[in-house]
Order: structure tokens, then sequence, then C-alpha cells
């Protein structure tokens, strides 16, 4: 391997590596700008080393995003499960600016098993949306169509990225301000282990059974399914818009917020299965592309971004402090965002040029 491939495989690499513990922690203003640096690079092992995971797993077994959920999901239920049981430990916040959260997240307790039903959506989703599927889109936005879809580690890169996942989480469990001294019991332990798995188990079976994934047409010709007859119509629709996708997500997100109790968490359980089930559909159909991915990704984020003005940081902040850092979150998020959407436009732009350009033909003069 030459010095230049390697590069350009590491590079995206350590880009997820790092920005998966920014916007799994720092995006929605838990700290200030003073301290995120450190909070990066402490948990890079874990929440890092968990997004080049599932990112290569899904890559490499071809799951699409809707397996890079479903394993995102995983993930969540470890973390909060089994790593820092906060899912199951009722203190967990009572020594941060969230203690308050403490009676509503007990209104919504799981009988027989100890944990918030709110705190599980609101873990798991936030795992979902802002660790795994927002650093992956907006990484992979980054790079060419061919590098998106390709594994970026070989298999040593890959022990490396499940050490630094194990260590990591290790760490975190072993450390007194990770697990805070708590320990879940056997039934509790037991049933995060058993829902992980699960959730590891459907996305392979999806996979398995999905059948082949739908061939978008191109300018240059018909489709890879076979030519089309003569003056046949074409009646599939194409892909919404990206704006509707992210509109989809934005929903989804707010609307799980809106209610207290038990019909908050069946509302924002029903947002969630009505915007997968809009959003599979919507990515089968042809021409959905990086930007409606990007779209997707990355609303989330954006909407963690703007709540953070009304997010307190974990420790006591001044609110010069707090504004800063909030300010900084926007700022970072808009040029990771637009940096993205640029690369990504003045991508297809470039490819539309050159299948429209005559054969033989540049499709710009060159430099």
């Amino acid at each position: 391997m030459t010095t230049e491939t390697l590069r350009r495989r590491l590079v995206p690499a350590v880009a997820l590596l790092l920005l998966a513990p920014w916007t799994a922690e720092c995006s929605w203003g838990g700290f200030t700008l003073t301290g995120m640096p450190f909070v990066v690079l402490v948990l890079a092992p874990m929440y890092g080393g968990a997004a080049l995971l599932i990112r290569e797993t899904a890559r490499r077994l071809g799951l699409g995003w809707p397996g890079i959920a479903l394993l995102a999901a995983a993930f969540g239920v470890v973390q909060a499960g089994l790593v820092d049981q906060s899912l199951f430990n009722p203190g967990f916040l009572d020594d941060t600016e969230f203690a308050d959260t403490r009676a509503v997240a007990e209104a919504t307790l799981v009988p027989g098993l100890g944990f918030s039903a709110r705190q599980a959506v609101d873990y798991v989703g936030n795992h979902v949306a802002l660790t795994i599927c927002a650093p992956i889109a907006l990484v992979e936005s980054y790079l060419g169509a061919g590098r998106r879809s390709r594994p970026w580690l070989g298999r040593p890169g890959l022990v490396v990225a499940a050490l630094l996942w194990l260590g990591g989480s290790l760490l975190v469990f072993a450390d007194d301000g990770g697990r805070k001294g708590f320990l879940a019991s056997p039934v509790q332990l037991a049933f995060a282990t058993g829902v992980a798995l699960a959730l590891v188990a459907a996305a392979l079976l999806r996979h398995r059974h999905a059948g082949p994934a739908p061939v978008a047409p191109t300018s240059a010709g018909p489709t890879l399914a076979g030519p089309s007859p003569v003056g046949r119509r074409h009646t599939e629709a194409g892909p919404p818009r990206p704006v509707w996708p992210a509109l989809v997500v934005v929903v989804a997100y707010l609307g799980s917020t809106v209610a207290p109790g038990w019909p908050g968490v069946a509302l924002a359980l029903a947002l969630a299965a009505v915007a997968a089930v809009v959003l599979t559909r919507w990515s089968r159909r042809p021409d959905w592309g990086q930007r409606h991915v990007l779209a997707t990704g990355s609303a989330g984020l954006v909407v963690a971004a703007a709540l953070a003005y009304t997010a307190p940081t974990y420790a006591p902040a001044s609110p010069a402090a707090a504004l800063i850092g909030d300010v900084a979150i926007s700022v970072i998020v808009l040029l990771l965002v637009g940096g993205a959407w640029w690369r990504v436009s003045a991508r297809a732009t470039r490819d539309r040029r050159r299948a429209a350009a005559p054969a033989g033909h540049p499709a710009s003069p060159p430099a």
C-alpha cells in the first residue's frame, strides 16, 4: 500500500474518530468551549472507535443506512446499559446541572427493570442521531462517491478500532466519574445485553432478506436492470428535495420532547417509526443521492446545536462562558454542514458536466 493510499484511508478514519465524541457530547451544549478539547480526546476511543466499527461493518457487509441506524441503536444500549450504566442509575445526573430531570425520568419507570423509558428513548435516540449517523454522514460527504461506500480500514485498522472502543469503554466503566460507583443488577445487565444483541441481529437479518438494492438510472443510458422499451413511460417517482427528509428528522427530533410521561414516550416511538419508514421508502427511489443523506444525517445535529442555547452545561458555568460555547457550537456546525454541502454539490455538478460532455471532449477546460 502506497503512502498516498494509506493517507486517503486514514484521514477520514481519524476525522470520524474525533468528530463522533464532539457531536455526541458537545454539539448540544453539554460543555463550555474550553472543556471541549478534553472531552474529545478522552472520549474519542469509545465514541469514535464505535463509529468507525459500525461504519466499517456496514460498508463491508452492505448493510446501508438502515443497518447503520440499527447498529447505532445497539451501541446506545450498550453504552447506557452496560458501560456507564446511566440507564439504570437513578442518581447518574444528580451531581450535574440536570439533577432536576430525575422526577421527570422516574415518571416512566419500567416495572421490574428499574429504568426510565423516557431516558431510554433520549439516550439511545441521541446516540443514533448524534454519535453515529451525523458524523458518518458528514465525513462521507467530504469524500468522492467511490470512497463513501468503500471500507477505509484493513484488518489491522479494524483491530485497532475495536481495541480503542473496548479500551475506552473499560476506562469509563472503571472510572468513578464514569459509572459513578453504580453497578446494575444481573437482570438489568442481561436485559441490556439481550436488547443490544437483538438490534445487531435485526441489522444483519434485514440485510439478508432485503434483496438487491435498486439501481438508479444515470444520464449516460438505461439502468443496469435492463434497457427500457421504446416509448415506455417511467412512473416511478424520484426522491423529494433534500429539505423534506431533513424536515422529517426535525419533526421526529422535536416532536419527541413535546409531551411528558408515557404519552411522550409513545409519541417519540411513533414519530421514530414513521420517520424510519418514510426515509427508507424515499431512499429506494431513483436519484436518491448524497445530498439527501447529508440532509437527513445532519438535521438532528443542526437542531441539537440550536437547542444548545437552552441547555445547561453538565458543570456550573458562567453565563458568558456558556454563551461563548453555544456560539462556538453554532459556528462549528455551520462550517461542518456547509462545507460538506458545498463538497457534495461541487462534485455533483462536475459529474453532470462530465456526463454531458461529448465523447473525446473535456467537460471543462484544462487548468
